[in-house]
């Protein structure tokens, strides 16, 4: 017995190829999307609730299966093989099949498995994490020596209130997912905005290519139950009747659990919302959460500078002269040297505990050298590690006073016992970026 009648249909109405690619489709998609990686269950139930954070939710959104070490679209190969051969099997073992609830219930996991994953993303923006406001030390960057998603990222984050609607959609497109009369215009949103989304993947390198493709394949698939009638409405202009199919279960049990499950995503999509709101509001996880040393949060010339004693004028080409540091609000510093900087080529988009390890701001960034540092107050000293995983090795052990509010001395030593002596002279300066495009300013 079914647990679904469909009474207006009847599945001898499919044609044979036709039942040959919906059963293609069941197993391939089934693979893809529902959790058969041992992994995901691992991360499950390894997760800490003791120090909760809403990364461990949002990963578990982005499941895809990984077979034998396989990467990217390899994996979507394999299925796609084990979907074949497993479609030829179930055509030659006559197999009856109500196709009708075969197909409904394909559209029912793909329906909640895209707008988990849609959702997830779009609270990544309307709560700005996913593309921080660039630091102060990507703002004395020179452009050239971004890699190209840092310029993507760099170009949404700093309008924060178009990232915000960017998400507000996404949200809504997978809202409109989750109840089936709306599902056609959620799909479609998703199929035109993540397909952009794939594009600027591809055209800016930006890691996500795969998984946002995707994201847009399953909307794609949704959107082919109405495609008939949308191409008979929008481009035909004929007056057509919208699909009035309504589920009818055989089975109380069945239905009660339909709610349950129903349910437990909507509770599920909740938690992670407010968790990534909490994220937003405490230490967005892409930035260090240490604060910085007070009152140093600004840009400096290094007006003198001595290496093992020796007096280096302001030069930028001398590979020990520092020529500008930058400290942030939290407890990066970071200076421009002529020494060539080894890019780091990671995204810094993984959830970190240790500040050190928080590397979006170093991450795709040339040009200048990101130190994490710790700050005794007490005897003014300053433990500085290169947060570059190319640069590791190279630190600094430096005391610091202040001569007045805007001149700050740096001396000690570097990981080889060089000596180093620095005068740095605040340069209060405005930006365009803070200071605003819709109004007069003088700089």
């Amino acid at each position: 017995m079914s647990f679904l009648n469909i009474s207006n249909h009847d599945s001898s109405d499919w044609k044979g190829y036709e039942k040959i690619l919906l059963r293609f489709f069941f197993i391939y998609f089934f693979i893809l999307v529902v959790p058969i990686d041992w992994k995901f269950y691992q991360e499950l139930f390894n997760i800490n609730w003791a120090t909760f954070n809403f990364y461990s939710l949002f990963s578990l959104t982005k499941y895809a299966p990984q077979f034998f070490g396989l990467v990217g679209y390899q994996n979507w190969l394999f299925a796609g093989f084990i979907a074949t051969l497993a479609t030829i099997i179930w055509t030659f073992s006559n197999t009856n099949c109500n196709y009708d609830s075969l197909y409904y219930w394909l559209r029912v996991i793909l329906r909640y498995r895209l707008a988990i994953g849609i959702i997830a993303y779009g609270f990544l923006k309307v709560f700005p994490l996913q593309m921080p406001f660039p630091s102060l030390s990507n703002m004395h960057t020179n452009y050239g020596d971004f890699l190209a998603w840092k310029i993507y990222f760099h170009t949404l984050g700093i309008t924060q209130g178009y990232e915000i609607f960017l998400g507000a959609i996404e949200v809504v497109a997978g809202i409109l997912l989750l109840f089936r009369r709306t599902t056609t215009f959620g799909a479609g949103i998703i199929a035109g905005f993540t397909g952009n989304v794939f594009a600027a993947n591809i055209a800016y390198d930006a890691s996500e290519e795969v998984y946002s493709l995707y994201l847009v394949v399953i909307a794609l698939f949704l959107l082919i139950y109405d495609a008939k009638r949308l191409y008979s409405l929008l481009v035909l202009e004929q007056y057509t009747i919208a699909s009035k199919f309504e589920p009818i279960y055989t089975t109380l049990g069945f239905k009660r659990l339909r709610t349950i499950l129903k349910v437990s995503v909507f509770i599920f999509l909740i938690v992670l919302g407010v968790s990534t709101c909490a994220n937003y509001i405490q230490e967005p996880y892409k930035l260090p959460k240490t604060t910085g040393l007070k009152g140093t949060y600004g840009f400096y010339n290094v007006r003198e500078f001595k290496y093992n004693g020796v007096v280096i004028p302001y030069t930028t080409s001398d590979t020990n002269r520092w020529q500008n540091v930058v400290f942030e609000k939290w407890a990066t510093i970071s200076i421009k040297i002529a020494k060539p900087v080894k890019i780091d080529t990671s995204f810094g988009d993984v959830y970190q505990i240790n500040d050190i390890d928080r590397n979006f701001e170093s991450a795709g960034v040339g040009g200048r050298h990101y130190f994490a540092y710790q700050a005794d107050t007490v005897s003014k000293k300053l433990s500085l590690q290169n947060k570059n995983k190319n640069h590791a090795s190279e630190k600094f052990q430096l005391s610091y006073r202040f001569l007045n509010d805007s001149t700050l001395v740096l001396s000690g030593v570097n990981e080889k016992k060089d000596s180093v002596y620095a005068v740095l002279d605040k340069i209060n300066r405005k930006y365009m970026l803070l200071e605003g495009r819709r109004k007069s300013v003088k700089l």
